[in-house]
């Protein structure tokens, strides 16, 4: 099984939401920040590298707040999506390498062509079953 971080990054209310670029494997569609660990990775060092490389931001992951999984036709094997609550200076926040980004309330969120595999974690942030919760400072 593969698996799979993403980020729920939430600043005043709203959720940022990255669109895939064109030419690129589900061209256009919507997801939320993260990608695929690497060997020996914890998912949260992954995300956080992963954040570093496509939003160029150095963020603070929190908890988990959903896990799925999902198998799409076309690949061999099935994989696991972790979502975790994520904190980054929204300001700093630069599109590396996805089409377009946006903030989104989460009621809008099903306004978008998301990935397949997002789709159940969308329906529930859309009805506020999962609200984005700030990872706690440390120190």
């Amino acid at each position: 099984m593969l698996t799979v971080v993403a980020g729920l990054i939430e600043a005043e209310g709203k959720i940022l939401v990255c669109q895939r670029r064109r030419g690129d494997r589900f061209e256009f569609m919507w997801e939320f920040p993260g990608g695929k660990l690497q060997m020996g990775e914890t998912p949260q060092a992954g995300l956080a590298r992963e954040l570093r490389e496509e939003l160029g931001v150095e963020a603070v992951v929190g908890a988990e707040v959903f896990r799925t999984r999902h198998r799409y036709a076309d690949m061999s094997e099935a994989i696991e999506l972790i979502f975790f609550a994520v904190v980054v200076e929204p300001t700093a926040v630069r599109n590396i390498v996805f089409e377009n980004t946006e903030w989104r309330t989460p009621e809008t969120l099903g306004d978008l062509n998301f990935l397949p595999a997002d789709r159940e974690f969308v329906e529930k942030l859309a009805r506020r079953e999962i609200v984005a919760r700030r990872p706690a400072a440390a120190g």
